[in-house]
């Protein structure tokens, strides 16, 4: 009952404030109004950040005061809370602490906050604090723990699944990157006896059956707060499982913004074929960097029992994939086999169990004509040293023949979006440094209003003509890769060092984060190595709020059918 009514007043709070009516008109009474923001009180540490952050990707207002810069804001009664319109107004539906007291022994302002959220039933998060009695929890010396969570599971209770956990369904692992290096502290603890404390999130304590606390609810002096007892920063897993529920917790459900899970993978080049990485030379027959004379391209493409598998997975994971077709690619086919296409007979077969998505007829490069007798290649020019494009007209006929093609088929097509193959029209560093100008016309020729676009290379959302670029999360499972030995040999070259048989990328970008000390076992490395990390980064987008899809490539659903496992993941 009781947050039934906070969350009246708080709706009918932001509704005053939405549509500017006196609160005379909505409210006779000086029940006390409360602002839809959130106050965070930083001292610099990753775990408030963390807080704010999410709030920030979720759109939910906050107020940050950062404890460590001279001229800060004081916090006092006047900042908290104030008086419009005759009636009582809190500026904050919650609090944010880097811990349960950060402030010296007596002072004014954590008097403050706590009036405040007495008298405004305000709930207050301690983002990292020790366990202690002033938070409810008994001395980690006293049969608790302290020390490091790397690779420790931790379970929430039946009261926090009920509660603001309630969207979790199983485990929360704490990461375990790199062996070599902490990456999470935590104190375990119990409940002081006879606490009104509400343990939502346990771990065991090493060394005994019994758990400890490392998120809950203490309840006391008229407030309410929520210890949480694990450090953490904003990228870490198991704060991005639990954030959600602690902005859940401290708003009571009712907040500006919105924080949801998207995970959405395209496949392109379906009904195409892709070529294959060569472990003997170092590059991919069939593209354009692999200029060696004995190089013979060993297409990858699906097999009708390929199909069936996907769909297979599809039902039991209860997920839909989206194919970014080609049509050539079965055309092709058919003219080279005497008019058999057993694939495309199965796809068109089994059309409805996919999306489908636009890729281009035949997948060219759609931005200028690619010189490709040098590596890497670059972009041809007329006699006056301007670039050549590819023409308007032949990539609005690249865009609209695989369009009818695949309404010939059947295929269920949102005629508005584009994927190109390579993401080509659009530009591409270093050689094509803007993009093709005759794209943008040949878009608005086929009324595209959405195109697929490398996160990769463009982060950000832009304008392409009349379109509006989706930025895609490339995964890291090669599309010249059928096999997982070749994902391996190909990761490695890519990855190692030239002292240990690689391309050296790693010496010449030292920022780039996959590197590898050593090369990977092409046995082994696959699951043990690769699907791991995949799993984990493409994790990090799902819980981050974060609308991006990811793609991969038909020729990852073929053979070893290597997309799989990081799926699973």
């Amino acid at each position: 009952m009781k947050r039934t009514t906070r969350t009246t007043v708080l709706t009918v709070g932001a509704l005053i404030a939405a549509l500017g009516l006196p609160a005379g008109a909505a409210h006779a009474d000086t029940t006390p109004r409360i602002d839809l923001r959130v106050l965070v009180v930083s001292d610099g540490g990753p775990s408030t950040d963390a807080i704010a952050a999410e709030l920030a990707a979720a759109g939910t207002p906050y107020t940050r005061i950062d404890l460590t810069q001279s001229g800060r804001t004081v916090i006092d009664a006047g900042f908290l809370a104030d008086t419009v319109d005759g009636r009582p107004r809190a500026r904050f539906q919650a609090v944010v602490l880097p811990n349960d007291n950060p402030f010296p022994a007596g002072s004014s302002e954590m008097a403050a906050l706590a009036a405040y959220e007495k008298t405004y039933d305000v709930p207050q998060v301690d983002a990292y604090t020790y366990a202690r009695p002033e938070a409810g929890l008994q001395y980690p010396v006293f049969g608790g723990y302290s020390g490091s969570m790397d690779g420790k599971r931790a379970e929430v209770t039946a009261a926090g699944k009920s509660g603001p956990f309630g969207y979790l369904d199983g485990a929360v692992p704490f990461e375990d990157n790199d062996p070599a290096i902490g990456e999470s502290y935590a104190y375990l603890s119990k409940p002081v006896a006879g606490a009104d404390f509400t343990p939502y999130v346990e771990a065991a304590i090493p060394g005994q059956a019994a758990k400890g606390t490392l998120v809950g609810e203490y309840r006391h002096d008229g407030r309410r707060e929520l210890v949480v007892t694990f450090v953490y920063n904003q990228y870490q897993q198991q704060f991005r499982l639990l954030a959600r529920g602690i902005v859940e917790w401290m708003t009571g459900g009712v907040h500006l913004g919105a924080s949801r899970n998207y995970f959405a993978v395209h496949v392109d080049d379906v009904f195409a074929a892709d070529d294959r990485w060569n472990s003997r030379l170092n590059c991919t027959p069939g593209d354009v960097d692999c200029t060696d004379p004995t190089a013979t391209p060993d297409p990858i493409r699906m097999t009708p029992s390929d199909v069936d598998h996907a769909v297979d997975w599809q039902n039991n994971e209860k997920f839909t994939l989206d194919f970014a077709y080609n049509g050539a690619g079965s055309v092709d086919h058919r003219e080279d086999n005497n008019g058999a296409d057993p694939l495309a007979d199965r796809l068109i077969a089994r059309r409805g169990e996919f999306r489908w998505i636009n890729h281009t007829y035949s997948h060219p490069f759609l931005g200028c004509v690619q010189d490709t007798t040098v590596v890497p290649w670059k972009c041809a020019t007329n006699a006056d040293g301007s670039t050549r494009w590819m023409s308007r007209n032949d990539i609005s006929d690249e865009i609209a023949i695989n369009r009818v093609w695949g309404q010939s088929a059947g295929l269920p097509l949102v005629n508005s979006e584009l994927v190109t193959g390579e993401h080509s029209g659009m530009k591409v560093l270093p050689q094509q440094p803007e993009d093709n100008p005759n794209l943008a016309l040949a878009l608005d020729d086929n009324d595209i209003a959405w195109l697929g676009s490398d996160n990769s290379r463009e982060p950000g959302q832009r304008r392409v003509g009349p379109s509006t670029t989706v930025p895609r999360y490339p995964m890291n499972v090669f599309y010249n890769a059928g096999r997982a030995a070749e994902q391996v040999d190909e990761y490695n070259w890519i990855y190692t060092s030239r002292a240990q048989g690689g391309s050296g990328i790693c010496e010449d970008n030292p920022a780039t984060t996959t590197c590898l000390p050593a090369p990977l076992d092409t046995a082994t490395g696959y699951a043990g190595h690769i699907v791991p990390l995949e799993t984990q980064i493409a994790l990090g987008h799902v819980l981050a709020n974060d609308p991006k899809p990811h793609f991969i490539h038909q020729s990852n659903l073929a053979e070893d059918r290597i997309a799989y496992p990081v799926l699973d993941g």
